[in-house]
């Protein structure tokens, strides 16, 4: 209703919107940016207010001519830099309420809500009608619910492709992650059940959407959470709570694999005994604690540098831990290819200190040799002088 009701000396039909606009921008800045999109001509900011969620500005222009929607882009640059402002445009929205009110009433049964819902949220601190607060405000509680399914949501908890088949075939994900996608999907995503459950089946195909269309003929209005649990039960395993928990009890260390992957499968194998209810959730911690001391047999060092077995009647959360042992993984590392460092250094030393008394031993070689080819040299001729001598004793004369 609000959109329908403008203040007098606001034209809808030359007025617009301006989202995510920082609150350090003055109104000269804004109203040379909205002017750099020609076809708005010169542009008047009217008032602004600061949207709780992000934190940033909605700004209410009007221009001096009447908007063409089709020139209109849906995105501005700020002239100053940083990310784009998205433009709303209030024309069709005072144009026709009955348009209005038709795609309301879509919204509304997309979201499964009622009007009492509706007019709860435009009851609650909202300001005088007249106002171009009011404006500002309905526009952008409208654009929050009818842009976050689809621009959010939609991008951000898209499910891979599941068929229940086995081997897994390419392209397709496993049972155990398709499920966590779904989980995560159906506890983050604000969107509708009904909207939850199209996106569930159009991941589906094969002996995996069978299962849904079984489940939907026995219940129509099945919950999401019902169709993991049925793709489950048909394709996951059969064992049981106490049964998971006896396995992940029984894992341990391979040879060569690190502390934080080995968390990391201890993980994976605790959460499937919680989902399975083999283990209440304020035990987590403390079984994952008492595994990873009793499996680690190959990082023993490690486990004694962090200090687990000390700190197992306040053990920490996965996250704690597994930030804590790459660390230590980390400077283990960082402590070994320093000693490798080393090492190289001091051989390369070692090298060059041999190599110079090599040197110094082939110098005197030569010096030595070069001596006793003097000392050769004197010999002969002391020995020809000899022979001289003695012949000319021997002569008559």
């Amino acid at each position: 209703v609000a959109l329908t009701q403008f203040p007098p000396g606001i034209d809808p039909n030359r007025a617009f919107v301006l989202h995510n606009v920082p609150t350090d921008f003055d109104l000269s800045d804004i109203e040379e940016t909205a002017q750099s999109v020609k076809a708005f001509g010169r542009v008047k900011v009217r008032d602004r207010l600061t949207d709780t969620q992000t934190g940033n500005n909605l700004v209410l222009c009007e221009c001096r001519q009447d908007i063409q929607p089709d020139r209109i882009p849906p995105h501005v640059q700020p002239l100053n830099g940083g990310p784009v402002w998205k433009i709303s445009l209030l024309t069709e929205s005072a144009r026709s309420a009955d348009d209005f009110s038709a795609k309301l009433k879509k919204l509304m049964v997309e979201e499964g809500k009622t009007t009492d819902d509706v007019s709860a949220l435009l009851s609650t601190e909202t300001p005088q009608e007249n106002s171009p607060e009011s404006i500002i405000r309905a526009v952008g509680d409208l654009l929050a619910k009818t842009m976050r399914p689809t621009s959010e949501n939609t991008a951000s908890r898209h499910l891979r492709t599941f068929s229940g088949q086995s081997p897994t075939p390419a392209g397709e994900e496993s049972l155990d992650s398709w499920v966590e996608q779904a989980r995560l999907m159906i506890e983050d995503c604000d969107c509708s059940e009904r909207e939850k459950r199209r996106r569930i089946v159009e991941s589906l195909k094969g002996p995996a959407l069978e299962i849904i269309r079984a489940v939907r003929r026995d219940n129509p209005d099945a919950s999401p959470e019902s169709y993991v649990e049925a793709l489950e039960s048909a394709f996951g395993s059969l064992e049981s709570g106490e049964d998971l928990y006896l396995a992940f009890r029984s894992l341990g260390q391979q040879r060569g694999e690190k502390l934080s992957d080995f968390l990391r499968r201890l993980e994976r194998s605790l959460t499937k005994v919680m989902q399975r209810g083999g283990l209440p959730s304020h035990r987590v911690d403390r079984a994952r604690t008492d595994q990873l001391i009793r499996g680690a047999t190959e990082s023993e060092i490690m486990l004694l540098q962090l200090r687990l077995r000390e700190r197992k009647e306040e053990p920490p959360t996965f996250l704690k831990l597994l930030s804590e042992i790459r660390e230590e993984e980390d400077h283990a590392r960082a402590r070994h290819e320093s000693k490798a460092t080393v090492r190289q250094v001091k051989v390369g030393e070692e090298t060059k200190a041999k190599s110079t008394e090599v040197q110094e031993l082939k110098a005197k070689i030569k010096e030595l040799r070069s001596e006793l080819k003097e000392l050769t040299s004197k010999r002969s001729e002391a020995e020809l002088m000899l022979k001289q001598t003695k012949k000319a004793t021997r002569s008559p004369s």
